[in-house]
């Protein structure tokens, strides 16, 4: 059995963390989440999985695999495989709705949302909020599902001519629409729940703020600077990486305009980490998430 696998979908994401550790000489195998599992099959691929199985991959496959992969991470986890980013935290990266309960019940402040599955509810739960709003699919990725309404008429225009955003679980939030200081995001990322670094990403009219160069939208590209958080926005993030168990995650927060308050929106299992980071970091992440994934091999 080898010591690590990789189990990812996108084509271009994980180039460079397959180059850290060919430079390195690590040994592993890179996995797609096709063709079939075999649930009575008591062997796993190697001692150490690390899944990169991302929420965005709705939009390049009609079959898609988050919900197979959460089956496949978890029958490989009972036969004694160490899972990275397990299918509990698969789960929580497939659901904003779950991701901003668990950020509210540790005290810190989210947009103001209204969750719903039937069309039929959206605009009575808008009706609690104010406009402009946004409605969002609940699993989503890459900027992909949100719309913004600037008044009641319009969004009921798009409930009449079934224009919304649609979730492939068909779960959908209602959800206050944030102005964000400078029109600025935060992205945390952590490593094995700790502080790892932080961007400022800023978008130009664009929801897509992925830091990944595959990311980027033509004509809407995505600027991104070094962040140094202040030690709450810090703290903050790893008691939410703590509480959702995270291996390797990003959490985004934006500074509300309206009154100073940082409001966390968004928690990403799927770190795909800065595009070229030696120019807007000026070290490779990649080598420390090597050094992690090493280390849990190691240790069987």
């Amino acid at each position: 059995m080898t010591d690590l696998a990789i189990l990812y979908e996108h084509p271009a994401w994980f180039v460079p963390l397959f180059a850290a550790l060919d430079r390195r000489g690590i040994d592993h195998v890179a996995l797609r989440p096709d063709g079939h599992f075999d649930p009575a099959d008591v062997s796993a691929p190697a001692r150490v999985v690390f899944n990169r199985i991302a929420m965005s991959s709705f939009l390049r496959a009609d079959e898609h695999p988050i919900f197979h992969a959460q089956a496949l991470l978890d029958h490989w986890r009972r036969a004694g495989a160490r899972i990275v980013n397990g299918p509990e935290v698969l789960a929580i990266d497939a659901s904003k709705a779950r991701q901003l309960s668990l950020i509210a019940s540790l005290g810190l402040a989210i947009p103001e949302t209204r969750v719903v599955h039937r069309i039929a509810d959206v605009e009575a739960a808008a009706a609690t909020l104010a406009f402009p709003l946004v409605v969002k699919v609940n699993i989503g990725g890459a900027g992909a599902g949100i719309v913004r309404y600037d008044s009641l008429e319009e969004l009921h225009a798009a409930v009449a001519d079934r224009t919304l955003p649609t979730s492939v679980d068909g779960v959908l939030l209602v959800q206050d629409y944030v102005p964000a200081r400078g029109g600025t995001v935060t992205r945390i990322e952590t490593l094995d729940r700790r502080y790892l670094y932080a961007l400022d990403i800023a978008g130009a009219g664009t929801f897509d703020l992925c830091p990944a160069d595959a990311c980027q939208v033509p004509g809407a590209p995505i600027a991104m600077v070094s962040a140094d958080p202040a030690p709450d926005l810090r703290q903050a993030a790893e008691a939410i990486a703590r509480a959702v168990d995270f291996d390797v995650g990003g959490i985004e927060v934006m500074i509300d305009d309206r009154d100073g308050t940082p409001r966390f929106y968004d928690i990403n299992a799927l770190s795909n980490f800065v595009a070229k980071p030696l120019d807007v970091l000026g070290w490779d992440p990649h080598e420390k998430l090597v050094d992690y994934l090493v280390g849990l091999a190691e240790r069987g």
